[in-house]
């Protein structure tokens, strides 16, 4: 069994400022421990409401170097390590991300290995493989992510991007999907996804179980939890618009 824990549902800089939802990021986590994705602004706080240890996190993934994703990724790697003395966990980042400085150059040794991510590439972890697909389209190096959990279930993140035609096939084979939703209406400037667009992937990947997570400003008017029940209605298949705190187990 894996667990989803959604430390924060916030997306797009006004709703983070604004803190209308958290933005931790998530946590995928079984018995041997955590692998934390997108330690956002505010997430060493969500981890002591949850009253998880930043010590069990065995793994960081950071999607793209974008603050709303990358704020606390230096405090978590300090208290991991426990301010160095202990040297432990894994640091999966895009190289862009790595040399504009997004961890501080003292709190590299403190880890026991950055990986760079590249697209299309096949990663290991203490627990969960997964591998990156194509280049996302963002205003950042970025990649989607999928996550082989057991009895071969696949796990998919469709992190920030605008949509394209590729986008449904780098994800065609996931059995659960986790999509960050920003915009209810498409801006033709903004490289993020809105609801149509996810309609249209969900429409042609038909998964098992998907969540929308890291909603905008639009996207909070509109009101997520109906969003997903228009969806789940209109394409009959399970959709669920995560919300701060939330737990959900993949078996």
């Amino acid at each position: 069994m894996v667990e989803v824990l959604f430390l924060g549902t916030a997306g797009a800089r006004y709703v983070v400022a604004k803190q209308f939802r958290a933005s931790g990021g998530l946590i995928l986590r079984q018995e041997k421990g955590c692998l934390l994705i997108d330690p956002g602004p505010g997430t060493l706080v969500q981890l002591a409401k949850q009253k998880i240890s930043p010590e069990k996190i065995k793994t960081i993934i950071l999607t793209h170097k974008h603050l709303d994703h990358s704020a606390d990724l230096n405090i978590i790697v300090d208290a991991l390590t426990e301010g160095g003395f202990k040297k432990r966990g894994r640091l999966f980042i895009p190289e862009e991300a790595l040399t504009e400085g997004i961890l501080l150059s003292y709190l590299k040794p403190y880890l026991q290995e950055i990986i760079l991510l590249q697209e299309k590439n096949f990663y290991q972890t203490e627990f969960l493989d997964f591998w990156t697909t194509c280049k996302l389209r963002h205003s950042a190096e970025t990649y989607g992510l999928i996550f082989l959990l057991p009895q071969e279930k696949r796990l998919g993140l469709i992190s920030d991007t605008a949509y394209f035609e590729g986008l449904k096939e780098e994800f065609s084979n996931c059995h659960y999907l986790i999509i960050n939703l920003v915009r209810f209406e498409p801006k033709k400037e903004v490289l993020h996804l809105s609801v149509e667009e996810v309609k249209n992937l969900l429409y042609h990947i038909r998964p098992e179980l998907t969540i929308l997570t890291h909603f905008g400003m639009t996207m909070l008017r509109a009101n997520p939890f109906q969003v997903a029940k228009k969806l789940s209605e209109e394409l009959d298949l399970k959709v669920l618009a995560a919300y701060d705190g939330m737990k959900i187990s993949l078996t």
